[in-house]
C-alpha cells in the first residue's frame, strides 16, 4: 500500500503568524521581476507570507496583479513599494483599495504615507540595515521590520545577519523578521532563538517550482558555490550582491564613462518598459539621492539595476543580466515547490527543536 503524503506540520506560532494571519512565520521577499501573481499566490496558499514586488509595474498592471493574486488565494499577501517613487501614494491608494494586507518598504516611508496606510488597517513592514533606522521606523509606527544582515541578496550592508538581527531585537519592540543566510528550519530555529518573529527569503524562493525565472537562469544558480557570490558596486554605484559571472567581472573592469553610457541607455529603457515619464524618472533620482547620499554618476548608474535584473530574471540571458542573489545559493541544491519548500522547513524546524529539548539545550 502506498503511503499517503506526510501531513504539513503546525510549525510555532510566533508574533508574525498572529499579526499577519499566516500559518508559518516564513515570508517571500519582494523581488523586481521574480516575485509575480504566480509565485506569490503559491507561497500564501502554502501558508507563509508572499510579498508581490511592485516596483518593475506600472500602477495599471499593480492592480491587475493584485487582483489576480486574490483570485488565486484567499491567504493574506502583501506588495512591496519604493517608499521614494514618485508614485507612491498612487501604489498605495491601490493597496489600499484592492484590500491587500500588508505593505512591505525597501526604503522607510514617510510618516504621512505610513499613516495613511494604518488608518486604513494596511501593516507596514519595512525594511532595514541598521539598527538606527529599526528603531526610526519603530517610532514612527511601523508595525513589523525585516531586518537583512550582509549575507542577503541584491542591495546589502556589511554587517552579517548574526550580529545585527540581535542589536535589533534588543532596541525594538515589534516583531522582527530576520533575513540574510535563511534557507532551511534550522536557520528559523536559529533566528526564533535570537528573538526574530520569522524569517524572510528572496534566493530559496527564486529556487522553487513556481518561480518564473527561467529554468537556465535557475540552473546557474544551483551550479553556484558560495565563493561564487560577490559583492559589487559597478552595477548601480551601490554595493549589491550578485552572482559573479563574465558580466559581472567585465562591468568591474569598465571604465566610468562607459559605465554612465550603459547606465543612460538602460534609464530610457526602464522608462519605456515602465511607462515613467523623464519628469517622474528624475524626480525619482532626486529622491534617491537624497535618500541614499549619492552623487549624480551613482544616481544614472542606479538606473541599470532593473533592465540588467530582467535581461536575466525574464528573457534568460545570463550573459547580458545580472542576477542577484544571497550567499545561500551555494547551499541550495534543489527546485521544489512552495508548498513542499514551506512543509520541510517546518517540519525541519520542529524536529530541531524537539533535539535540542531532548538534549536539554532548551
Amino acid at each position: 500500500m502506498t503511503p499517503g503524503p506526510r501531513p504539513v506540520p503546525t510549525g510555532p506560532r510566533t508574533a508574525l503568524t498572529r499579526l499577519v494571519g499566516v500559518r508559518h512565520p516564513i515570508v517571500q521577499t519582494g523581488m523586481g521581476w521574480v516575485a509575480g501573481p504566480r509565485l506569490v499566490s503559491a507561497v500564501a496558499n502554502a501558508g507563509a507570507l508572499g510579498i508581490l514586488a511592485s516596483a518593475t509595474m506600472t500602477p495599471d498592471q499593480l492592480r491587475s496583479a493584485v487582483r489576480e493574486v486574490k483570485s488565486r488565494t484567499d491567504a493574506p499577501f502583501g506588495v512591496n513599494l519604493r517608499a521614494d517613487a514618485g508614485d507612491a501614494r498612487e501604489r498605495v491608494r491601490i493597496m489600499i483599495d484592492e484590500g491587500v494586507r500588508v505593505a512591505s518598504f525597501a526604503l522607510a516611508p514617510s510618516k504621512d504615507l505610513m499613516a495613511e496606510l494604518k488608518d486604513a488597517g494596511v501593516l507596514v513592514v519595512p525594511s532595514v540595515g541598521a539598527r538606527r533606522h529599526a528603531e526610526k521606523v519603530a517610532a514612527w509606527g511601523a508595525d513589523a521590520v525585516v531586518v537583512q544582515g550582509g549575507e542577503g541578496g541584491g542591495h546589502t550592508g556589511e554587517v552579517a545577519t548574526t550580529v545585527l538581527l540581535p542589536q535589533v531585537v534588543d532596541a525594538v519592540g515589534i516583531p522582527v523578521i530576520a533575513a540574510g543566510g535563511f534557507y532551511d528550519g534550522r536557520g528559523l530555529v536559529a533566528a526564533l532563538a535570537y528573538g526574530a518573529a520569522g524569517v524572510a527569503m528572496g534566493t530559496r524562493f527564486l529556487l522553487t517550482a513556481e518561480s518564473t525565472v527561467p529554468d537556465a537562469v535557475k540552473a546557474r544558480y544551483l551550479a553556484a558555490t558560495v565563493k561564487d557570490v560577490t559583492v559589487t558596486t559597478r552595477v548601480d554605484g551601490l554595493p549589491h550582491r550578485m552572482l559573479r559571472t563574465d558580466l559581472v567581472t567585465a562591468l568591474e573592469r569598465s571604465g566610468p564613462l562607459r559605465s554612465l553610457t550603459r547606465a543612460a541607455r538602460h534609464a530610457a529603457a526602464f522608462r519605456r518598459v515602465s511607462g515613467t515619464s523623464w519628469p517622474r524618472l528624475l524626480r525619482d533620482g532626486v529622491a534617491l539621492r537624497r535618500g541614499k547620499d549619492l552623487t549624480w554618476s551613482q544616481v544614472l548608474l542606479a538606473a541599470n539595476t532593473p533592465m540588467m535584473l530582467k535581461a536575466a530574471m525574464v528573457d534568460g540571458r545570463t550573459d547580458a543580466g545580472v542576477m542577484a542573489s544571497g550567499q545561500v545559493a551555494g547551499l541550495i541544491e534543489d527546485v521544489p515547490s512552495c508548498a513542499a519548500l514551506i512543509a520541510g522547513m517546518v517540519r525541519e524546524a520542529e524536529e530541531t527543536l524537539a533535539r535540542l529539548r531532548i538534549n536539554g539545550a532548551c
